[in-house]
């Protein structure tokens, strides 16, 4: 009996959290016994959408996946996942949502659901991270995802509803990169008014981001100035290992947020389903959390001043 094939479509490997759900996918796969494949996109919708039709429209019966696990480069491939359900593949967003999941649900017996970590907690988490930090209020710089990416979007909407009044916050624009952060806060210091602007904290979307930026810095400024932006807090989200973690823990970040990688729980999902011929619970949604703690963060910030004083 063939065992199961699982084709899992990435943006791009030039991201932490992305390579981190990658490897969690593929260990999941090994235990349960089944076959994954794992495609990234390099950061363009054209081709994702051209690898995931080419495996979808596959002559071969044997060859085509038995699921799809998607995390989108750009839409969340409407038409895409229709051709999908069409030849009986289920299919699976990962960190995003969309209507048409429950229309395809009525209409194909195969699983489709979505996977998501709670994008509006992170922005939650990151603005109480934001406050914890800047008791006394401030300018943060914020390093966003692309333009009209509704995790950017919805990270930035909430963060600003759970910073403090007191807090402003300035946007540079990224693509989830840490080249990404490098070259937007590289673009932003050749501003005039850049260097006396005054920043008091760097937030990135995600750990890869804020990382990028304080490289830039490092590398765009010198002397008292330089030691000003690389002495400042930043922060971002993800925490992989060998790379948020390490980031952390060496204080290159001052926190970061826990983002649980999602592709295996939806692994573990598609399987189930495909197996048991069910379509699963159409909406599962995991909670971050934030490293360090709110209240160890707050902490750190009252002995910072205190030591000032």
């Amino acid at each position: 009996m063939r065992k199961p094939r699982i084709l899992v479509s990435f943006r791009t490997e030039q991201n932490c959290y992305q390579k981190l759900n990658a490897t969690v996918a593929e260990e999941v796969g090994l235990r349960l016994g089944v076959a994954v494949h794992v495609l990234y996109a390099n950061n363009d919708a054209i081709t994702q959408s051209e690898q995931l039709l080419h495996a979808i429209q596959s002559s071969s019966a044997d060859a085509r996946p038995d699921g799809i696990l998607c995390h989108p480069v750009g839409t969340t491939l409407m038409r895409v996942a229709r051709q999908a359900a069409a030849a009986g593949i289920g299919w699976a967003l990962l960190n995003r949502e969309d209507d048409y999941i429950e229309g395809l649900r009525r209409s194909y017996q195969v699983p489709m659901f979505s996977v998501a970590v709670d994008q509006a907690e992170i922005g939650r988490i990151q603005g109480r991270q934001i406050e914890a930090l800047l008791p006394q209020g401030g300018l943060v710089l914020c390093l966003l995802g692309p333009t009209g990416n509704p995790v950017g979007e919805q990270r930035l909407k909430w963060m600003q509803s759970a910073k403090p009044a007191n807090v402003q916050v300035r946007t540079l624009t990224g693509d989830w990169s840490e080249q990404g952060g490098h070259n937007a806060v590289t673009r932003w210091l050749q501003l005039r008014t850049s260097h006396e602007t005054p920043v008091a904290l760097i937030a990135g979307q995600n750990d890869d981001m804020a990382m990028g930026a304080r490289r830039a810095f490092e590398e765009q400024t010198n002397g008292s100035q330089g030691s000003r932006w690389t002495s400042l807090p930043y922060i971002g989200c993800d925490y992989c290992p060998g790379a948020g973690q390490e980031w952390v823990r060496r204080g290159l970040l001052t926190a970061s947020i826990i983002s649980p990688p999602v592709a295996g729980v939806a692994l573990e999902m598609m399987v189930r389903a495909v197996q048991n011929k069910s379509q699963g619970p159409k909406r599962t949604i995991v909670d971050p959390s934030s490293h360090p703690s709110i209240e160890m963060l707050a902490g750190r910030a009252a002995d910072t001043m205190q030591t000032e004083v």
